[in-house]
């Protein structure tokens, strides 16, 4: 049986900072939760509907050049007389999509490199450290903007380089956690009793790191949606016919006096679903976070 989580990285005391903060109202507490969730869950509900029915054919120029909102395009069209309804559902698939893939990427790949940085000698685990601080320095999207010049623009590539981006920030939190796990007494009595590292690294270490872990994804899960954006707008994200938020904005900045829903309702969209994942990821925090909540 693993040891209660240890406390969160940032003092050398090893206590909390939340720990020296007053604990949040129970009812806020919960409003962040439920916000979250609902934000959220708004985005998903859109993006699966989206894989079944869609009220035009993204290739459906039909619509006329701009057109207002109607019952016929609740949203309008674009320039090209596209339904701007359908292109913002099939939006909502592609973030959800690409930060799906990209948290998935950097959960595997900074969870192994920040536990073999942790059981690693000294030179390799500096070695590691330096790497891994250098990676960071760099911004997301710098980083998925070389990546995605190298591979070319597509859906797969804007997954593999934000991905890749962030998971230097998810190997370097494993590393500061895992370290602090391998301090704790039962760790000692375990690696005495005969356990392998597998097993300290499978019943000890993942236990007590996964619920600081999930909060940490769950904020990178946001970054990674503007991100994609980012790179859709430059670009370099999924390629026509995929309707992107980012492109979305790209195709309206010349029409947004005109036609002002075309940029408006993407950006929108962006601002719920990042909403939607931090309040969410703040929720988590503090349900995982004992020090945070309120005692009788």
């Amino acid at each position: 049986m693993s040891a209660p989580a240890p406390a969160a990285p940032g003092t050398d005391s090893g206590t909390s900072p939340s720990a020296t903060a007053p604990p949040r109202p129970k009812g806020r507490r919960r409003a962040t939760l439920v916000i979250g969730l609902a934000l959220t869950a708004l985005v998903v509900v859109v993006a699966a509907v989206s894989l079944v029915w869609l009220p035009y054919p993204l290739t459906d120029i039909s619509g006329g050049r701009l057109s207002a909102p109607s019952l016929a395009h609740p949203l309008g069209t674009d320039r090209l007389g596209r339904d701007l309804l359908s292109q913002l559902m099939v939006g909502a698939r592609i973030a959800l999509t690409v930060g799906a893939g990209a948290v998935a990427i950097a959960a595997v790949l900074g969870t192994a490199i920040g536990l073999a940085a942790a059981f690693a000698r000294p030179w390799l685990d500096d070695t590691l450290s330096a790497g891994l601080d250098v990676v960071i320095a760099f911004p997301v999207l710098l980083l998925a903007m070389l990546v995605v010049a190298v591979q070319g623009p597509s859906l797969g590539s804007a997954i593999l380089a934000i991905g890749l981006a962030m998971s230097a920030v998810i190997a370097r939190l494993t590393r500061i956690l895992s370290r602090r796990v391998l301090q704790e007494q039962f760790v000692t009595a375990a690696r005495t009793s005969g356990t392998r590292t597998a097993g300290i690294v499978w019943h000890h270490i993942l236990p007590n790191i996964a619920p600081t872990l999930a909060v940490s994804l769950a904020l990178q899960f946001g970054v990674a949606v503007l991100a994609e954006a980012s790179l859709s707008y430059l670009g370099l994200g999924a390629p026509p016919p995929n309707a992107s938020w980012g492109r979305m904005l790209q195709e309206a900045q010349g029409t947004v006096l005109t036609a002002p829903v075309g940029a408006i309702a993407p950006g929108l969209a962006v601002i719920v679903l990042v909403l939607g994942v931090n309040f969410l990821a703040d929720g988590l925090r503090d349900v995982t976070d004992p020090t945070r909540r309120r005692t009788r």
